[in-house]
């Protein structure tokens, strides 16, 4: 069975660019366009692993991670940030806000994948 990612992204071309490596890579992949749609999507399919937009309207990603981080259905979930506001320190800023890992867009279409599989094999070895 495949391991399920769950994007949450307003973007529509990073939406399907994200999703296009992801599924060529071999994994489920599920989308939602904002946080709120996220959270509930995150709670419904319990994915493994979500990329969350930083910035989008009605529900930003820093909100929609406290929410999933702190629902015990939802709390095991590896969460990576994803921002195209990269600035010094905000790797540990959301790392400090239970983001399990950071991304700064655009994407490293190579890395993506190999940071995905990477949070999997924690997942998979108990981390």
């Amino acid at each position: 069975m495949p391991h399920r990612i769950l994007i949450v992204e307003d973007n529509e071309n990073n939406r399907i660019l994200f999703r296009d490596i992801l599924t060529f890579h071999g994994y489920e992949i599920a989308v939602a366009s904002d946080g709120m749609e996220g959270v509930a999507l995150a709670r419904e399919l319990l994915p493994e692993v979500i990329l969350m937009d930083i910035q989008m309207p009605d529900m930003d990603g820093m909100a929609a991670c406290r929410i999933l981080k702190g629902d015990p259905l939802t709390s095991g979930v590896k969460i990576i940030a994803l921002t195209s506001f990269a600035m010094r320190g905000d790797q540990e800023t959301f790392l400090a806000a239970g983001f399990d890992g950071y991304l700064s867009k655009p994407i490293d279409t190579r890395e993506l994948p190999l940071i995905v599989k990477g949070l999997l094999e924690q997942e998979m070895n108990g981390a």
